[in-house]
């Protein structure tokens, strides 16, 4: 990170504060920002409720993982104090800085993680390792979630996928229970077909229920649902009341504005400020993953986000 681009995320984060009440998306603070408050960021003295994590991939185009891990800091005043679904090498210096991963990916390459899933036995045995390597990583340095997925449809039956998927994290839920890892199985939406990133077309686990009757079935603490409120707003709507009706086995949280999968605020459809006042209600100890790309400034974009979500 450049002397420049740590001037800029002074500045940005110097005009906020963490915000309370109706105003809290849209109005920016005075109050000052300091490098002595960076040099403690998981002291939480602010009153914050919520866990906030930033999900690299988003950002990519813009910063390096060493940028990124440098923006959280800056941004740990404010609640955020993970950078997310970054390769394992990076544990070390996000352990430094004082910071986790919350959620770890796994290496499927050259496909995407979410294309071969459990709803195919055929992609099992190479999962199984992906799977066991990324719980040994986040295991090994206190991280608690590894991200899961139930894979395209491959031609066969929503049916026949769920079964497959209960017998699949089967093989694999003892060692994340041995290891204190939690498997977070995402749901993804199949409606946006403009963007690789924006929408899943052909992705099984589209259907909130369906995610959690493989979850139920498993019937492990260690396999959670990962709830991405931008991802479910699609495809079922009612985010508040099934964040209430699912807290039992909510493992992650992404967010991320819809339509478009763009900045969170004002100009789009779902109101993070009573999203994030849910989780705090219903005892949420999770985090909550900025997981949007940035159209704007994407500092910017990601401070005025990090403030909306810190209730």
């Amino acid at each position: 990170m450049n002397q420049q681009d740590h001037t800029s995320s002074l500045e940005i984060v110097d005009r906020r504060q963490l915000l309370k009440g109706a105003a809290a998306a849209a109005v920016l603070s005075s109050v000052p920002w300091s490098k002595e408050a960076a040099a403690a960021p998981l002291s939480r003295g602010d009153g914050s409720s919520i866990q906030q994590s930033i999900a690299h991939w988003c950002f990519s185009e813009h910063w390096s993982v060493e940028q990124t891990i440098e923006h959280a800091v800056d941004l740990s005043i404010h609640g955020c104090t993970s950078v997310e679904l970054v390769d394992p090498k990076y544990f070390p210096l996000l352990k430094e800085k004082g910071l986790v991963c919350a959620i770890g990916q796994i290496d499927m390459a050259p496909d995407p993680p979410f294309v071969k899933g459990w709803n195919n036995p055929k992609h099992h045995e190479k999962l199984l390792k992906a799977t066991r390597d990324s719980i040994d990583a986040c295991s090994e340095y206190g991280f608690p979630n590894v991200i899961a997925f139930t894979g395209m449809n491959d031609g066969m039956s929503k049916e026949e996928g769920a079964k497959n998927c209960v017998e699949g994290f089967k093989k694999i839920i003892d060692h994340a229970e041995k290891k204190n890892v939690t498997l977070c199985l995402e749901v993804l939406n199949t409606r946006d077909d403009t963007h690789p990133m924006k929408g899943h077309p052909g992705y099984m686990g589209d259907d909130t229920e369906y995610v959690v009757d493989i979850i139920r079935k498993v019937d492990s603490p260690n396999l959670k649902l990962l709830f991405d409120v931008y991802h479910i707003q699609i495809m079922n709507g009612d985010v508040i009341r099934r964040l209430r009706q699912y807290r039992d086995i909510l493992g992650h949280v992404h967010v991320a504005g819809n339509p478009g999968r763009g900045e969170i605020g004002d100009d789009q459809e779902i109101c993070y400020k009573a999203v994030m006042e849910a989780l705090v209600a219903i005892g949420y100890e999770g985090y909550v993953g900025q997981e949007f790309l940035p159209v704007g400034d994407p500092l910017e974009s990601l401070a005025r986000a990090v403030t909306i979500c810190d209730v």
